[in-house]
């Protein structure tokens, strides 16, 4: 370099230098500026002969990092002057024990703190490492401010990474994105936080950045006239109040909007509220909470707010101290419209976290600092007490025990959480729960047994044939849905059950056998059941077919076979038989959501029986154990293990459907598929679960996937479908 060129770049230092002392949010005592200058000229000194990939001197990083520490976070001198130092112990001849003599222990312990984590990125691949990297970070150090420097030293190396390698870039950015962005949000450095993120972003998926970039680009005027319109009729009623305000349209971050369109499986101008309209007031602090809730009710006054997504931190700070109010509120155009109220007092907090808190509280004193320093140490450690705070997509759900959907008119019904479409329908009335024949959530066709969310709007589909049928109870959750899906269910069976009497009369007189009581009871024992309902339910569903009733017939004519086995079996009381209800035997147990028949084990720590509760859990050597749902070892389980845990139940094997492939082939015409699915789910109140034709040269071939109860209702379908015109051949695959 040129002589010329070196005094250039010394005065810049020296300019850079004095800047850093310039923008310190803290008021910096001349003791204070004394250790800051001493760190400087050990940190020029250190590094004089060190260039960084750019080519600029490497002392620019430094005090990069250290005006990030100042300014941004707001800490002291101490942290200031460790920041300056940062990287002298691990990339220079100064050793630890020079800086303890020259500066204390609390720069050399901060300093050491940022040694070691610098020596663990360095001998491990952190992308592998990434969990226990984290959980290192947290334990290593005794001082949070090592955490707070290494985050601004991460922020400073994402800024200059332009002259990296691809895939050095991208693995930085992976590791920020995973490990500095969740710690800086944690210690409430939110606008850090959001550079963080959106540099990640640019870096892992540059395509996807630049897009979403160059697309709030395009809509940058559009969004700022609608935010003109919106907040003018706030303006204009806050100046009424001659209040002391500023209103701020701020655009939501590229991740956060990049996140929104991932979570919700939608494109960039369908994300509803890509900005936030901040509100700052002026207040003395006696007033502050008062006029917080004075502006939420002008605001509301104007445009109808969504009473879900009301987050009240003033009344209940977040632990980095965080406190606004943020509503929701639907504005002009039918747009959701995110607004944030703070006094400047929290805006501040907002910006600094804990340093500007402090410094409210209790004055500019070092107390103040530390216990800042304690409280977040705190945080960190005990993030589990904090969740709700730290882990944004979880915002308040997380412990609430309800949550708030919408009606396809914008009416509001509060449900428990985890509910199903299901339960909603049936909240509406038990109607449109009876008749429900699917759902729409946020416009999207859903599964009935999908788990609703706060916010969700949903739109029951309904039609005169759906009937409730006994999967329904797999999905509903609240007890006002499954009552009445079970007392439909109950219905059902009694009227199949009044069927089955008349059918068993006639085939009874068939085979010459009266019908009366004394026959009655032989059929209940002879089958194995409990009561005549049982029996009567059965012959009308076709489980009890004829050929079974002539193995009846059979050994009823044996009147020794039939002496002994009355001795044998016991005798039913006759209460138990003429009780008026069809009763399960849960006999057969089936895992997952197609309820397959597999091999288990029965758990021994809770032994369930048949018509328990239950879960299969996949075991290492002995195949599938099974466990009530309310066994001791059950949370620690699902937990632990929740990718081997199974879904099973309990099932009345006489009952059990099957799925059967039905094969058809014939002549193509008009209207042909309609007139098959109409036979199959009209006349015999058959499932469809799957159908597929294809038609070649005026033939058509076709596989309809149904669901049956046994083997009479499959035949019957089967002659009813070769009566329709043009079906040829109907076999089973």
């Amino acid at each position: 370099m040129t002589e010329a060129a070196i005094e250039k770049e010394n005065k810049e230092i020296a300019q850079q230098y004095k800047k850093l002392l310039r923008i310190s949010y803290q008021t910096l005592s001349e003791e204070d500026k004394k250790l800051i200058r001493q760190a400087f000229d050990v940190a020029v000194d250190a590094h004089k002969d060190q260039r960084r990939k750019s080519g600029e001197a490497y002392i620019f990083h430094p005090i990069a990092v250290a005006k990030i520490v100042a300014s941004e976070i707001g800490l002291d001198a101490t942290s200031i002057a460790a920041a300056l130092l940062h990287d002298v112990v691990e990339d220079t001849a100064y050793s630890l024990e020079d800086i303890r003599k020259t500066f204390g222990d609390t720069v050399a312990r901060i300093v050491d703190g940022l040694t070691k984590i610098s020596h663990l990125e360095h001998d491990k691949d952190v992308s592998l490492q990434a969990e226990n990297f984290r959980k290192m970070l947290l334990t290593l150090n005794d001082d949070v401010r090592v955490i707070i420097i290494k985050i601004a030293d991460r922020l400073h190396n994402m800024q200059t990474m332009d002259s990296m390698r691809t895939d050095k870039q991208e693995k930085i950015a992976s590791e920020t994105l995973y490990i500095y962005a969740p710690l800086a949000h944690r210690i409430g450095l939110y606008n850090i936080k959001t550079e963080l993120e959106d540099l990640g972003l640019k870096y892992t998926e540059p395509e996807v950045y630049n897009e979403i970039l160059q697309k709030i680009r395009e809509s940058k005027e559009q969004q700022d006239k609608y935010i003109d319109e919106f907040t003018q009729v706030i303006k204009d009623s806050l100046d009424k109040e001659n209040m002391k305000y500023t209103i701020k349209g701020r655009p939501k971050s590229i991740f956060s909007i990049r996140r929104k369109m991932k979570n919700q499986n939608v494109t960039f101008d369908e994300v509803y509220d890509k900005f936030a309209v901040r509100i700052i007031y002026g207040s003395d602090p006696a007033n502050e909470k008062f006029l917080a809730w004075k502006i939420y009710s002008i605001v509301t006054d104007h445009f109808r707010p969504n009473p879900t997504r009301l987050r009240d931190w003033i009344s209940s700070p977040k632990s980095t101290g965080y406190e606004a109010l943020h509503i929701t509120v639907m504005g002009p155009k039918g747009r959701w419209v995110e607004v944030q109220i703070r006094s400047e007092r929290m805006n501040e907090i907002a910006e600094k976290g804990y340093a500007a808190h402090y410094k409210y509280k209790q004055g500019n004193g070092e107390d103040g600092l530390e216990e800042w320093v304690n409280k977040l140490q705190e945080a960190l450690e005990n993030s589990e007490v904090n969740a709700v705070d730290f882990v944004e997509q979880f915002k308040l759900n997380l412990y609430s025990k309800e949550i708030f959907v919408f009606t396809p008119q914008g009416e509001l019904k509060s449900l428990p959480k985890g509910a199903t479409p299901l339960d909603f329908a049936f909240s509406i009335h038990t109607e449109v729960g009876l008749r429900t024949r699917g759902a729409r959530v946020n416009g999207k066709l859903v599964p009935l047994s999908t788990t609703l969310n706060s916010g969700d709007q949903v739109e029951i589909i309904t039609s005169e044939k759906a009937k409730p049928n006994s999967n329904w109870l797999d999905y509903a959750t609240t007890a006002r849905a499954r009552a009445k899906i079970k007392s439909s269910l109950k219905e059902e069976k009694k009227d199949i059950a009044e069927e089955g009497k008349a059918i068993l009369t006639r085939k009874l007189r068939a085979q010459k056998i009266p019908f009366n009581e004394k026959t009655v009871n032989e059929l209940v024992i002879f089958f194995k059941l409990k009561t005549s309902l049982d029996l009567f339910y059965r012959v009308g569903a076709g489980i009890i077919d004829n050929q079974k009733l002539k193995d009846y017939a059979a050994s009823r004519s044996n009147a020794l076979v039939s002496f002994f086995k009355s001795k044998i079996r016991r005798t039913p009381t006759i209460e138990d038989i003429d009780k008026d209800e069809i009763t399960a035997k849960y006999d057969q147990l089936v895992f997952g959501r197609e309820e397959e028949v597999l091999d288990y084990k029965l758990a021994n720590c809770c032994n369930p029986i048949p018509g328990d509760s239950v879960f299969g859990f996949i075991t290492v050597s002995e195949g599938i154990k099974v466990h009530k749902k309310d066994c001791p070892n059950a949370i620690q389980l699902q937990s632990n293990f929740a990718y081997r845990i199974i879904q099973a139940k309990w099932k009345d094997s006489t009952q059990e459907e099957f799925k059967v492939v039905i094969k058809l082939t014939g002549i193509d015409n008009i209207g042909l598929v309609n007139d098959v699915t109409r036979e199959i789910s009209n006349n015999m109140n058959v499932n469809i679960k799957n159908i597929n034709f294809d038609s070649r040269d005026g033939i058509f071939t076709g596989r309809i996937t149904v669901v049956v109860k046994n083997n009479n209702i499959l035949k019957k379908l089967m002659e009813h479908l070769k009566k329709i015109n043009g079906i040829d051949k109907v076999s089973r695959e």
